[in-house]
């Protein structure tokens, strides 16, 4: 058995991280580091760690054992022990494969992206500790190691989305996402101390938990499921607590693709996933996490629908695919869910890709339209972006659809009517806003020549194995309807998730209303941007344009109000109160020594007269004693 594979899946990148680091340091201190030396350590490492992770997945398959690897003990206090322990077990196995898979690609695709860039070996020592963290959530045989990967993750994206730090609008956008992922994390901290108290202490690894989980109290379960999934929301950018995403796409945009597609806000999926056990017995927190789940996808697409920013686009449609991956745990059908984290991977990533090639090539626009206007001829990112749109579309038989199908097609037969309505409005919706995206960037004529951009190998190659990716990794998991067999289903069965039992002829009905819906949202982004005049572009405005006002919105609730409460504490509170009775009680013990100067003025006679009266006091006392006798 390889288990000490486990702490090299993590170790690899971590000692990417620390190399670049430590070379970017003789970089900028002592003497000219080539860039190629970081670049061959920020993509061998996590491949590595890849490689380790397939290994593993390969015995595995073929023995159906699972890893436990036991470093050293952490934390042991009474009840409470904390083993720095991994677990390899199939649910943490599949995540691990495809993360460092994908992440492996976005490395190489940002040796091309950031060459040049005076950051360059810090960049990728962020982004290598960024893929360690990552692996460290996965790997946790308990949360609170899952915790110390969940507070890594949530650092990196600080560090590399305020990555040009120069600018204010990207400090600001960093402190925006670590600040509202506090929120998250705090209630992902008090759910993990109310479930350990509920199980009375009996033990804190997944394992333990779930062995334990009978003997809890329901309205403690309830409590921690409801805390838990609080910080899901935070982590996986889910109402009310989204906002940071949409700004964090100020950061490069292959820290963009890696947030979106392997590591990040896939987080908290897996985080849900990972306490089945817990959400499997409070069924009531399920459907609350779905219907989440349902309104953050519905109102992320219509948001998506009047955006200009091409990343902020993307990022907008991450919610709302994260929406239905909640809508699937909350009604704990987790392999579906999980199915379409891997499968939205690919299309993502490659999407993101695709942007940033845009991007480079268009001197770093990013509004839509005048990526249209000025338009070179780049045929792989326009082939692959095609695929990828395709495929996020839901549009048989690229990857999306069988995902995505499988969560609506489980919304229908556990009979939550409303999802499946939501869901598949939103899939019109996502279809539209894709497409509009897709005509506006490479069909609608411009009024400008087009040239030819060359691709850098190590974009092209990158987009190359996605776009397969996204094509085909649907058949992975092909339902029977088709003839297959439900790999993925069956792999991550130890999750117990519900299988739903549908007749051939209402699934025929399901896909056929969610292809027919996804091909009118084509079709409508086809009639109105297809063959869009540019040289009448609309004034872009209004409720939607502006994100519902939601941010504005938190901004008087919370930042100003916030602002407001502490400008009382420190001008009022602090300073008139507090300080003018501290600063009072100082200047009354001063008058008050002051008066009692005149006893020490090194005056002999006055201290002769203290001596007097002091042996005068001494012998009335002793007289009125004796006179007493």
């Amino acid at each position: 058995m390889n288990t000490s594979l486990l702490i090299w899946i993590i170790l690899s990148p971590l000692l990417g991280a620390i190399l670049n680091g430590g070379f970017y340091i003789y970089h900028i201190k002592i003497q000219k580091v080539p860039e190629i030396l970081f670049s061959i350590i920020g993509t061998v490492f996590p491949f590595l760690a890849f490689v380790f992770t397939f290994i593993l997945f390969l015995e595995m398959n073929q023995s159906g054992i699972v890893y436990s690897q036991h470093l050293f003990m952490w934390i042991d206090i009474d009840k409470l022990t904390v083993p720095m322990q991994l677990l390899g077990d199939n649910l943490s196995i599949f995540m691990s494969l495809f993360v460092t898979f994908v992440g492996t690609l976005i490395h190489l695709y940002a040796v091309a992206y950031m060459k040049g860039d005076e950051g360059f070996g810090k960049f990728f020592a962020y982004f290598n500790l960024f893929l360690a963290s990552m692996l460290l959530l996965v790997l946790a045989d308990n949360p609170i190691i899952l915790f110390i990967g969940w507070e890594g993750v949530g650092v990196c994206s600080y560090l590399l989305i305020s990555f040009y730090y120069k600018s204010k609008e990207n400090v600001i956008a960093g402190n925006k996402a670590f600040i509202v992922n506090r929120v998250g994390d705090l209630g992902f901290l008090l759910g993990v101390i109310t479930l350990f108290f509920a199980l009375n202490k009996t033990g804190i690894s997944f394992g333990s938990m779930q062995l334990h989980i009978h003997e809890a109290s329901e309205p403690l379960l309830i409590l921690s499921g409801i805390l838990l999934f609080v910080g899901a929301m935070g982590k996986s950018a889910q109402i009310p607590l989204y906002t940071w995403l949409p700004d964090a796409m100020l950061g490069p945009t292959p820290i963009s693709a890696l947030i979106h597609a392997a590591t990040m806000v896939t987080a908290g999926v897996y985080m849900v996933a990972r306490f089945h056990f817990l959400y499997e017995g409070i069924p009531n927190v399920g459907v609350f996490i779905a219907y989440i789940g349902a309104f953050s996808a519905l109102f992320a697409a219509i948001i998506a629908t009047r955006q200009t920013d091409i990343k902020k686009i993307l990022a907008y449609s991450t919610m709302s695919q994260l929406g239905y991956m909640f809508i699937a745990v909350g009604l704990g059908l987790y392999s579906s869910g999980l199915f379409h984290v891997f499968t939205h991977a690919f299309f993502k990533a490659m999407l993101f890709m695709g942007a940033g090639g845009l991007i480079l090539a268009i001197h770093h626009e990013q509004d839509i339209f005048e990526l249209g206007k000025h338009r070179m001829k780049l045929p792989i990112i326009s082939v692959t972006f095609l695929i990828g749109v395709i495929a996020i579309s839901g549009i048989p038989p690229f990857s999306g659809f069988f995902s995505k199908d499988a969560i609506l097609a489980g919304a229908f037969a556990s009979e939550h009517y409303l999802l499946w309505g939501m869901g598949l409005f939103t899939a019109f919706l996502t279809a539209f806003y894709m497409f509009r995206l897709y005509f506006i960037l490479f069909v609608a004529p411009n009024q400008h020549e087009s040239k030819r951009h060359n691709t850098p190998w190590s974009i092209g190659i990158p987009l190359f194995v996605l776009a397969i990716g996204a094509m085909f990794a649907g058949f992975i998991n092909l339902p029977e309807v088709f003839g297959g067999g439900h790999h993925v289903d069956n792999w991550l069965a130890q999750l117990q998730s519900h299988p739903h039992t549908l007749s051939h002829t209402t699934e025929y009905f399901l896909i056929f209303a969610s292809v027919s819906v996804a091909l009118l949202g084509m079709f409508v982004a086809y009639k109105r941007y297809a063959n869009y005049d540019f040289s009448k572009r609309e004034t872009e405005e209004g409720l939607i344009y502006n994100k519902f006002y939601v941010d504005e919105v938190y901004d008087v609730l919370f930042v100003k109000s916030t602002k407001r409460i502490s400008s009382f504490f420190s001008d009022v509170m602090d300073t008139k109160i507090i300080d003018a009775i501290l600063m009072g009680l100082s200047r009354s013990f001063v008058a008050f020594g002051r008066g009692f100067t005149f006893l020490q003025n090194a005056n002999v006679r006055y201290y002769a007269f203290y001596m007097l009266m002091g042996m005068s006091a001494i012998s009335y006392y002793v007289y009125t004693k004796l006179q007493g006798v």
